[in-house]
């Protein structure tokens, strides 16, 4: 007589999600960030963000625009490039960008400011580039 094949073990996730889904039947809890895909600002209709002066992206570093979830860098002299800000890690929001590195506060993460390439840390995978040109003076980004 042969057994059945053992299921694989569930993943970390989706057992907090089932925990997070079952106290929040009772109504005392409700926790966010468990959908594998993405939901909000990050899947919203691709138009171009006006984040302002171009000016206020210094060369060699970068600005992060956090409201926006947006870094823009300028890696040389009226270059400038646009990605994310949002860690590939753990979905954390990166905080500023120093020696020529995108950095995240969370774990560590670097990336670089000419492609959003991981430099360091646990992050699996680049920083999502987006479009970027200067209309104006101004800073038009926009998601790919």
């Amino acid at each position: 007589m042969s057994e059945a094949p053992e299921s694989p073990a569930p993943s970390r996730r989706t057992l907090l999600c089932g925990a997070a889904a079952v106290l929040a039947a009772g109504g005392t809890v409700a926790v966010t960030g468990c959908s594998s895909t993405s939901s909000g600002s990050d899947s919203a209709a691709k138009t171009p963000v006006d984040l302002g002066p171009a000016s206020g992206v210094p060369v060699g570093g970068g600005t992060v625009f956090r409201e926006k979830k947006i870094v823009v860098t300028q890696p040389a002299e009226g270059q400038y490039k646009a990605f994310s800000a949002k860690c590939t890690h753990a979905g954390c929001i990166v905080d500023q960008v120093k020696n020529q590195k995108i950095q995240c506060p969370c774990h560590g993460s670097l990336f670089g400011i000419t492609d959003g390439a991981v430099q360091d840390g646990p992050a699996p995978t680049p920083l999502p580039a987006y479009d970027v040109v200067v209309e104006g003076g101004n800073l038009k980004v926009t998601p790919r």
